[in-house]
């Protein structure tokens, strides 16, 4: 005899992410206090993206941030990365100094209560090469197209494929990513992504009380160029309300 022959068995396996994802408004309060410490970490970085300043002293600050704030350690280390290590997109060890000519990739979160809100960014030292503020106007395009698209009852993977849409127009189809962001929330190392992503074919819906992460990352191998703009949202009855103070202008330090 077998366990089916007596009952119906379902698989179950995203029983507790989909409990999770929808916030209630005292985990929003939370996710909203973080999104403030994630700015104040941003405001760090961006004093700091100058030449002869070490990537250490950027890390120390953007985490001084938080935890003077009153944050907590978050669920990944924060990626930063200067030069072509700004294509990277992982944490790594080892730092280097800013050159006169240079770029800087950071992602970080803001974090408290162990919640998070997380921030995007690719800031230059120096005057940008003209494809990089391409770079910059296609991911900032691309981050409206993505945003506008989460609205409640539409599928996830709809916000994908408007991001992928002004990329592919603008000739970055073989230097973006095949997903673009995903939920947020309380969430332990080491990982702070949570269930569900942004992908194309997604059929999960947009749901109010929803925390999303949405990063557009540009990464040309050929010409050394990193460009990546990204903040988390927290969709409404209507669509998604920014959580961050930040401008999304290009930083130029």
């Amino acid at each position: 005899m077998a366990l089916e022959d007596f009952c119906t068995l379902t698989d179950a396996s995203e029983l507790v992410s989909r409990l999770r994802v929808v916030k209630s408004d005292a985990e929003l309060a939370y996710v909203r206090r973080a999104a403030e410490l994630a700015d104040d970490a941003y405001a760090e970085a961006v004093r700091l993206t100058h030449a002869g300043v070490s990537e250490s002293q950027i890390l120390a600050a953007m985490l001084g941030a938080v935890f003077s704030g009153g944050g907590d350690y978050p669920g990944n280390p924060f990626i930063i990365g200067s030069g072509r290590d700004a294509l990277l997109c992982r944490y790594k060890s080892g730092r280097r100094v800013l050159d006169a000519d240079d770029q800087i990739t950071l992602e970080w979160a803001g974090v408290y209560r162990h919640y998070h809100a997380c921030l995007m960014r690719t800031m230059r030292v120096g005057p940008p090469p003209p494809r990089q503020r391409v770079m910059f106007d296609a991911a900032a395009e691309a981050l409206a197209a993505a945003e506008a698209a989460l609205v409640p009852d539409q599928p996830m993977g709809a916000a994908f494929d408007a991001h992928a849409r002004v990329l592919d127009a603008g000739g970055f189809a073989e230097h973006r990513m095949n997903a673009c962001g995903y939920s947020l929330g309380s969430t332990f190392p080491p990982n702070w992504m949570d269930w569900p992503m942004l992908y194309h074919g997604n059929d999960e819906p947009v749901m109010p009380g929803m925390v999303i992460f949405v990063h557009i990352i540009i990464f040309d191998s050929t010409a050394e160029l990193a460009m990546s703009l990204g903040e988390t949202v927290a969709i409404g009855d209507t669509g998604p309300e920014r959580l961050s103070a930040s401008p999304l202008d290009l930083v130029i330090g």
